[in-house]
């Protein structure tokens, strides 16, 4: 029985949430643009306050920098110490 109500709950969830897809990958993604902005910020010249405690961030987020960059319009790495082009 509880097995059922919780296919339906995902059943309803789903019905829901299936025109409204595009906009939640959109507001994820742009969820994401803006902490890799905040995480990059000091290395392009922006004061991040919380620099020191961001810098173990660094190795997980390197692989979506790729990707960030060119969504954020530069064809190339700002970043010296980051090649990935």
């Amino acid at each position: 029985m509880l097995e059922k109500i919780k296919q339906a709950i995902n059943w309803y969830d789903q019905v829901l949430s299936l025109s409204h897809r595009s906009e939640i990958a959109r507001e994820l993604r742009d969820e994401d643009d803006l902490f890799l902005l905040l995480l990059y910020s000091e290395l392009i010249g922006i004061p991040n306050p919380v620099y020191y405690y961001s810098l173990e961030l660094y190795p997980y987020m390197i692989e979506k920098f790729h990707d960030w960059h060119l969504r954020m319009g530069m064809e190339k790495s700002p970043l010296d110490g980051i090649r990935c082009c």
